[in-house]
C-alpha cells in the first residue's frame, strides 16, 4: 500500500506543474541508466524541454492520451537530439551501448523499472565521494524536481551558490565514472548510511523550515518520505534503520496541521490540541517503528523515533512519559553528541526535575548564538524570573533568521 496517494484528474492548469513534481527525478533516473549519469545535465535539460514544449502543444492541441508516456518519448528523442548536435552519440554513447549490450529503452517503461532505477539513482546523487552540500542540493533537483530558486530557499543560500554547487557535484560524479547501480551487498550497510543522512537533512529542513513565509515545508517532508519509503520496497534496502527512519517522519508529520495556527505562528507542543494529530500517520509510524525492533543494531534514527512516539501520547495516558524521553535524550547522546539534542533534552529535564535545574543544564551548552537556545531559557525563566526570561526572549528575537521567527518570539515575549 502507497505512502501517499496523488490525484489523477487535475485542471489542465494544474497538470503539467503536478506531472513535473512527479515525474521529472523518474524520467531524468530512466534516462540516466540508459545513456550513462555521467551525462545527468543534458538529461535534466532534455526532460525540461520536454515539459516546456508539452505547455505549448498540449494548449492548443489538447492532452495526449497518455500525457506521461507522451513526456518519456519526448524527453528521450531531445537527448538523443542534443548527443547527435554535440557528437557525443557516435563518440561516447553508442560504444559503451554496443559494449554493455544496454537493450534500447521499451516504449512504455514499467513501474518495477522506473522504482529500480529511482533507487540507483538515489545512490548515485548520495554516493560517498560527493560533498555533502553538493548531495543534498542534487537531491532536491534530481530526486524531488526543485527548481534553482527553490532549493536556494530551502537551503538558505543564492542562486549562484546553488548552480555552483550543482555543477560541481556533476563535474565530480563524470571524473569519479559513477555508475547508477546499487552498491554490492557488502557495501550496501555504509553506501545506506549515508543515502540515510541526506533524506534525514533533507526532511529537516522541510520539519524546521527557516523560509521566511512557512514555518513548514511540507513538500520537503513529504519528499523525504517519499524516497525512504522507496527504500523500504527493495529487500536489500529494507533495513531497520531505514524502517525507523521512516517511523520518525510519520511522527513528525503527524503533528503538522497542529503546529501551525490559523495566522501561520508556530504553536509549541504543549499548547497543541491533540485532536489535531493525524492519527492515520501516527499508526503508520508504529508499524514502522515495530518493524525496525527486528533488527540487531541501535541506531539514532531508533531513539529519535521512538521519543517521536512517546510524544503521541498525553501525559496522563503516560505518567512516566517524560522520564521516558529524558532516558532516550541521555541514551542518543551517548551514541552521537550533537548540542542541538542536549538543547532538546533539558525540555525534557525541566518536565522532570523543574526549571530551575534544567536552566543549570541549559547553561553548560554551548549554543549562544542560537536563537532556540536562548527561546528555550526564555520560556524556562518565565516562573523563575521574569526579567532574565525577558532578555533572552529579546536576544531570541535578534538572533532569529527571519521575520517570522520574531514575530513568534516576540508574541512570547
Amino acid at each position: 500500500m502507497p505512502l501517499f496517494s496523488f490525484p489523477t484528474q487535475l485542471p489542465n492548469k494544474e497538470l503539467i506543474p503536478n506531472l513535473f513534481r512527479q515525474e521529472f527525478s523518474k524520467i531524468v533516473a530512466v534516462l540516466c541508466k540508459n545513456y550513462g549519469v555521467s551525462n545527468l545535465q543534458l538529461a535534466e535539460d532534455a526532460v525540461s524541454d520536454a515539459f516546456l514544449k508539452a505547455s505549448e502543444t498540449w494548449a492548443f492541441k489538447g492532452l495526449p492520451e497518455n500525457p506521461k508516456a507522451w513526456l518519456y518519448a519526448a524527453s528521450k528523442n531531445r537527448l538523443l537530439d542534443q548527443f547527435k548536435h554535440e557528437k557525443i552519440f557516435e563518440q561516447k554513447i553508442a560504444p559503451e551501448l554496443k559494449q554493455e549490450e544496454f537493450a534500447e529503452p521499451p516504449s512504455e517503461f514499467s513501474n518495477a523499472l522506473i522504482k529500480d532505477n529511482l533507487l540507483q539513482m538515489l545512490f548515485a546523487v548520495c554516493h560517498p565521494h560527493l560533498p555533502a552540500e553538493g548531495k543534498v542540493a542534487l537531491a532536491l533537483r534530481i530526486l524531488c524536481g526543485f527548481g534553482v530558486e527553490e532549493i536556494a530557499t530551502a537551503l538558505l543560500t543564492t542562486k549562484p551558490t546553488i548552480n555552483k554547487r550543482l555543477l560541481r557535484t556533476k563535474e565530480k560524479i563524470r571524473n569519479l565514472d559513477i555508475k547508477m547501480e546499487l552498491p554490492p551487498e557488502n557495501e550496501l550497510h555504509e553506501r545506506l548510511g549515508g543515502v540515510l543522512t541526506v533524506l534525514y537533512l533533507l526532511f529537516n529542513e522541510g520539519y524546521y523550515s527557516s523560509g521566511n513565509t512557512k514555518a513548514i515545508r511540507k513538500e520537503l517532508c513529504f519528499e523525504s518520505m517519499r524516497l525512504t519509503y522507496s527504500l523500504t520496497e527493495l529487500s536489500l534496502t529494507n533495513q531497520p534503520e531505514v524502517q525507523a527512519l521512516l517511523s520518525l517522519f510519520c511522527f513528525q508529520s503527524s503533528r503538522f496541521d497542529a503546529r501551525i495556527d490559523n495566522e501561520g505562528q508556530n504553536v509549541l507542543y504543549q499548547d497543541q490540541n491533540p485532536k489535531d494529530w493525524n492519527q492515520e500517520l501516527i499508526e503508520r509510524g508504529r508499524y514502522y517503528l515495530n518493524l525496525s525492533a527486528r533488527g540487531n543494531g541501535l541506531t539514532k534514527y531508533h531513539i529519535e523515533a521512538t521519543i517521536a512516539e512517546q510524544h503521541t501520547h498525553s501525559d496522563d495516558e503516560l505518567p512516566n512519559k517524560w522520564k521516558t524521553i529524558l532516558m532516550l535524550y541521555n541514551q542518543l547522546l551517548q551514541i552521537q553528541y550533537s548540542p542541538i539534542v542536549a538543547l532538546n533534552r533539558t525540555y525534557a529535564f525541566a518536565k522532570v526535575y523543574g526549571n530551575e535545574k534544567a536552566i543549570l543544564e541549559a547553561e553548560k551548552i554551548d549554543l549562544k548564538e542560537y536563537h532556540f537556545y536562548h527561546a528555550l531559557l526564555g520560556e524556562l525563566y518565565t516562573a523563575v524570573d521574569s526579567e532574565i526570561s525577558k532578555r533572552h526572549w529579546n536576544l531570541a528575537v535578534e538572533k532569529a533568521k527571519n521575520n517570522r521567527e520574531k514575530e513568534f518570539y516576540l508574541s512570547r515575549l
